[in-house]
């Protein structure tokens, strides 16, 4: 089994890419297009993109705002913030990682800089996560729909959003039992990742412990992105 294989597991599995030995030595030279310096950790042999790759082009419905959304259309405009979800998540998970991106539209629109990024949290449960459901959800998690830069995005179904996170992000996406948990059919497995993209579409930064991700860090991140 080659390391990429092997992170592709571990991901599945729930584990970290940083327990599961899938680190690095990065090269000191930044890579060509990108506006932050090469991060702590190498991850260019997870299976997620990650810092100097393209941004992953995909078109996804935004179902709040009934309009379909390409990745591709921000390029030479918006930096990009990333992660996929799902709002019957039992667990904190995906909540952590809405907080993370809502608090960088705060922080971006606070600073003046919010027209040029674009959060695209997308959903892999879109038999449950409906527009109604999205549009409560976003109020319960403080997100400002009326900013115009947030866009929920939900695949057309669920087969759809596993071709996504499969094929964009190497996230394998499988309805699990959950039994343990009342009132909930199925549940997900977490990835917790982050990926922040620049203006030119090239990956700066995969966050792949999102959750746990420092607030100021990521904030910063992005704004030296956003406004480069």
């Amino acid at each position: 089994m080659d390391r990429r294989s092997f992170c592709k597991m571990a991901g599945v599995a729930g584990f970290s890419v940083s327990t599961a030995g899938c680190l690095g030595v990065l090269d000191t030279s930044d890579s060509e297009g990108t506006v932050l310096g090469p991060p702590d950790q190498d991850l260019s042999e997870a299976s997620f993109p990650s810092y100097g790759d393209e941004m992953p082009e995909f078109t996804v419905p935004d179902p709040i705002r009934d309009e379909e959304i390409s990745t591709a259309q921000f390029e030479g405009g918006r930096a990009v913030l990333w992660t996929s979800f799902y709002t019957n998540c039992p667990d904190g998970v995906c909540p952590a990682l809405i907080l993370r991106l809502r608090r960088g539209q705060e922080a971006a629109v606070e600073v003046g800089y919010g027209d040029q990024v674009a959060f695209l949290p997308t959903t892999f449960d879109p038999g449950r996560d409906t527009a109604d459901t999205l549009s409560e959800y976003a109020g319960q998690q403080g997100v400002d729909l009326d900013a115009g830069n947030w866009h929920f995005l939900r695949p057309e179904t669920y087969e759809r959003a596993q071709e996504i996170h499969d094929e964009h992000f190497g996230l394998k996406i499988e309805k699990q039992p959950a039994d343990d948990i009342e009132n909930l059919e199925y549940r997900f497995p977490h990835y917790g990742l982050i990926i922040l993209a620049n203006k030119r579409g090239i990956i700066e930064r995969a966050y792949a412990r999102g959750p746990k991700t420092d607030i100021e860090r990521l904030v910063d991140d992005l704004e030296r992105v956003a406004t480069a």
